[in-house]
């Protein structure tokens, strides 16, 4: 026979039971719109019932567990998305922001200040004596080459900014990370003997594991996983470690904690290293297996700051920005080397004297020659040497030696007249400059007697063809008479002495009036195909071209970046929404389980109310 109060026993399961459900309801519609969180179910079953000679007696409901309903594959799913859709959006706002860098619209932009730099030359070879028109060639050339190193200074800057980005946002990782490794530990503590759920924490873990993947396409991952088809059919759970891998480095192993290190010392442009740290204290460098999220974007767009190196899309603009100015600089002096002076001093350099020159880091010289030309008081060429470059030619050695110093100290007769006095090297003193920073230039110089009855000299390049660009590009390469100053496009600009002096700038070859052709040279120029040689592109044409090639390439991948995001964010949404179904809180649903748990709690209250008024009809009939 059955006791009032085992029955009793069951009104109170029960009232326990829809406290517990409203509780936990109370719990999901309070936390609808926090962060990370999962909605929560309470798990019942029958209680073990009473064995009597009637038969079996249930006891009521218990509660198992209250748990997550929540698929961690869908959550994986989603988590990986995420990321791609960080790496995506980040590299398509970057790249709009490079975009804005070239407005290549009519009279405006780089190809512009070409056009009208070029029409200036023009002007001063129609006009070779007018100041005035020097005066507005010079300005023309500020122009464009402040505008270049205005442009190529600014995608610097994208670097420095978003190599800034990187040191703040790995220092963010690390600091999940170890947030991720404290979680582990305490729940670790709360799910010890699997008695309950940690799901709070659970959800503070995925959470801040999102937050990760965002940031370095984290992917983190359970010893095993499990299903639970009886709380929800889509709901599994992962046990055992949990662990935090980035391209193949645990930063996060259960409880364990391995810090991201960062280290700008060893790079010349202040670029930070990633490198991972082994428990044995040993750093390992990670850049390279980083791939998604934020900081996978920053160091595909950063790049790593070397020429040829690691590429990274800022660097390989900046490249080409170089490779496009370099070629203007280097082609102008060239050139420009042509119009006689008493002296010329090279670009500082630190090539040995005796270093062969086709070899040396100098660029841009090639197998060939050059004359030295020398030009009396009235213009008229007094005497001619042609200089070979070769494959063991150096700067530096004895007269008569394959050296640009020996070949221009040997006694030769450059006239044919049998006169030792008018020759080359008799005209020309050649000498280094040692300069304080531990650099060297070359000098040429007019031999003092000479220059007092008027002798000035020149460098003439000497084509192998029609081209501009198949001769050596000595005086180019070295700089030997400039018209801009710069090795790259950040430091192009117009020599000091013609920015000072804008009428001291020449036209001709010689001073003699009326004399152009150095003009009519410069005029030619924009017309004339160069080599430009990047990391792992070569291109030969034009210098608008070159630089079409360049602006054109920045639109294409900004146009691809764009469509990127577009793709990835529908398959975002459509899996955030996916995720959202299954785990985030319905206050629909939530109602109607109130309603469910209040509706089972007032019938719990009326078992033990119907069980208090049979202990009173009980004790009734006692008296």
């Amino acid at each position: 026979m059955g006791s009032p109060f085992a029955t009793l026993g069951v009104g109170v399961g029960a009232l326990s039971a829809a406290q517990l459900g409203v509780d936990t309801t109370g719990h999901n519609i309070a936390n609808a719109n926090s962060d990370g969180y999962t909605r929560q179910r309470v798990v019942q079953s029958a209680g073990m019932p009473n064995l009597l000679a009637q038969g079996s007696v249930g006891t009521g409901v218990r509660v198992d567990n209250i748990t997550r309903v929540f698929d961690n594959f869908v959550y994986t799913r989603y988590k990986n998305i995420a990321s791609d859709k960080e790496y995506a959006e980040f590299t398509q706002n970057t790249l709009k922001e490079l975009s804005t860098y070239f407005p290549e619209i009519d009279d405006v932009g780089i190809k512009s200040d070409l056009q009208n730099y070029y029409n200036a030359w023009q002007s001063f070879a129609d006009n070779p004596d007018n100041n005035s028109v020097r005066l507005a060639l010079i300005k023309e050339s500020q122009i464009l080459s402040n505008n270049i190193s205005s442009l190529a200074n600014r995608v610097i800057d994208l670097q420095d900014s978003i190599n800034s980005q990187l040191y703040s946002n790995v220092n963010e990782i690390n600091q999940i990370a170890q947030q991720i490794a404290d979680i582990n530990k305490s729940i670790g503590v709360a799910e010890a003997g699997q008695a309950y759920n940690a799901n709070d924490l659970r959800d503070k873990r995925d959470l801040l594991a999102l937050n990760l993947s965002k940031l370095i396409g984290a992917d983190s991952g359970y010893v095993s996983i499990t299903s639970n088809i009886a709380n929800d059919s889509y709901s599994n759970e992962g046990s055992g470690g949990f662990n935090i891998n980035i391209g193949g480095f645990n930063i996060v192993d259960g409880a364990n904690f391995h810090p991201i290190h960062l280290d700008a010392t060893k790079d010349e442009r202040g670029f930070y290293k990633l490198s991972y740290e082994r428990q044995d204290g040993v750093l390992l460098p990670m850049e390279e297996s980083i791939k998604g999220g934020r900081v996978g974007a920053l160091l595909d767009l950063r790049g790593d700051g070397y020429d040829g190196a690691n590429g990274g899309v800022l660097q390989n603009v900046l490249e080409s920005l170089n490779a496009f100015a370099s070629s203007i600089i280097e082609s102008t002096n060239n050139l420009y080397a042509a119009s006689s002076t008493t002296s010329m001093e090279s670009n500082p350099f630190y090539i040995s004297q005796t270093e062969p020159l086709l070899t040396s880091t100098v660029g841009g010289l090639k197998q060939g020659s050059f004359d030295i030309v020398i030009y009396d008081i009235n213009g008229n060429e007094s005497a001619r040497r042609t200089i070979d470059i070769n494959a063991t030619t150096s700067l530096g050695g004895i007269a008569g030696s394959n050296s640009i110093q020996g070949q221009i100290e040997a006694s030769k007769d450059d006239n044919n007249d049998g006169n030792a006095t008018n020759d080359i090297n008799s005209f020309i003193n050649y000498s280094y400059n040692t300069l304080k920073d531990g650099t060297t230039t070359v000098v040429f110089n007019i031999d003092t007697l000479m220059q007092t009855q008027g002798y000035t000299f020149a460098i003439e390049d000497n084509l192998k063809s029609s081209a501009f660009n198949s001769g050596s590009n000595f005086a180019g390469a070295f700089g030997m008479s400039r018209f801009f100053d710069g090795k790259d496009a950040a430091s192009m600009d117009v020599t000091l002495e013609y920015k000072n002096n804008p009428t001291a700038v020449v036209a001709g070859f010689t001073s003699v009036a009326g004399d152009n052709r150095l003009a009519l040279n410069m005029i030619q120029q924009q017309f004339e195909t160069y080599d430009y040689k990047l990391s792992n592109k070569s291109y030969s044409s034009s210098i608008y071209a070159m630089f079409d090639t360049i602006s054109t390439d920045v639109g294409m991948q900004t146009k691809a970046a764009i469509e990127s995001y577009q793709t990835i964010s529908v398959q975002y949404n459509a899996t955030e929404l996916e995720y959202s179904s299954i785990s985030k809180v319905s206050i629909d649903e939530e109602l109607t389980n109130l309603i469910k748990y209040q509706t089972s709690y007032g019938a719990a209250s009326k078992i033990i109310t119907t069980i208090d008024q049979m202990m009173q009809t009980l004790l009734g009939l006692k008296q």
